[in-house]
């Protein structure tokens, strides 16, 4: 635009030029309105060009407030992006809690699994034992009458009659408990045994 602008001023010049040397043999009014002529041309071209340099002016500072705000628009993504790299960070450790947290849940499930199977197969064994006690205190009670009492001193006593064939009715009875070795004693026997403590002793051997 600047350029046109410039060659037209040529253009004038030279027009002017060629007008003042037809008419230098004119009046110095003539001149004088030559020289008003040319002030006006300068004068607009002047105003001319002043409007388009503040154009530019304004065309620049809109260019530099466009690449200002390319520059905030860069600076706000790049501030998104670091945010959503922080989030993918932060849900990949809670993943990898939430798998560290599962595979613990399965553990537990498959200790659990297995403690019912160890208990399951401990009270069926118990039940067994519990029939083989039950079948063997009902002979016991059948044959030998025996009955169990719970007495003072937590101990337990067996009273068994039908020993004596003559007198099926008289008690035989001793008396069981639980030493601080936590082992077993026999005592309180009626009618009185020699041999119990000799038998409390072999009792005691044969668990050493």
């Amino acid at each position: 635009m600047v350029e046109d602008e410039l060659a037209l001023f040529d253009k004038s010049i030279n027009e002017f030029w060629n007008k003042f040397r037809s008419t230098v043999s004119d009046t110095s009014c003539q001149m004088v309105g030559l020289r008003d002529t040319y002030k006006d041309s300068i004068k607009a071209f002047a105003e001319k060009l002043s409007v388009k340099l503040k154009e530019e002016e304004r065309m620049v500072e809109m260019f530099l407030e466009y690449q200002n705000q390319i520059c905030r628009q860069n600076k706000l993504i790049q501030e998104k992006k670091e945010n959503l790299l922080k989030l993918i960070a932060e849900v990949k450790d809670k993943k990898q809690e939430l798998d560290a947290l599962t595979a613990n849940i399965q553990d537990l499930k498959e200790e659990y699994a297995r403690k019912r199977e160890t208990i399951s197969t401990a009270n069926k064994a118990n039940e067994e034992r519990l029939k083989r006690l039950q079948k063997s205190a009902d002979l016991y009670t059948d044959r030998l009458g025996l009955e169990i009492r719970k007495i003072y001193g937590d101990k337990l006593q067996f009273i068994f009659t039908n020993i004596d064939p003559k007198h099926p009715e008289s008690p035989f009875m001793f008396s069981l408990s639980l030493n601080e070795a936590r082992d077993y004693e026999v005592s309180d026997s009626a009618p009185h045994l020699e041999c119990l403590a000799e038998f409390q002793e072999n009792r005691e051997g044969t668990r050493h």
